[in-house]
């Protein structure tokens, strides 16, 4: 099974070029990890801003007053 088009190592390898597997796909692999990286950071934001203001919401001044006291 050959996934860089090498069919045998009994060649001279600075003829060859890359000799790693699936060559050709770096740039579409790197968009693709691109548009995951920025989508994830998307994602963790309204989740992290969506927990803040339940936060917000749930804790008013007499509660933290308590809080403050207690410690």
């Amino acid at each position: 099974m050959s996934t860089n088009g090498m069919t045998s190592w009994a060649v001279d390898l600075k003829d060859i070029g890359a000799i790693y597997p699936f060559q050709g796909t770096e740039t579409a692999l790197f968009v693709l990890g691109l548009i995951f990286w920025i989508g994830w950071h998307v994602w963790q934001a309204k989740i992290e801003k969506q927990e803040f203001a339940d936060a917000e919401r749930d804790f008013d001044a007499e509660h933290s007053g308590k809080s403050i006291k207690r410690y």
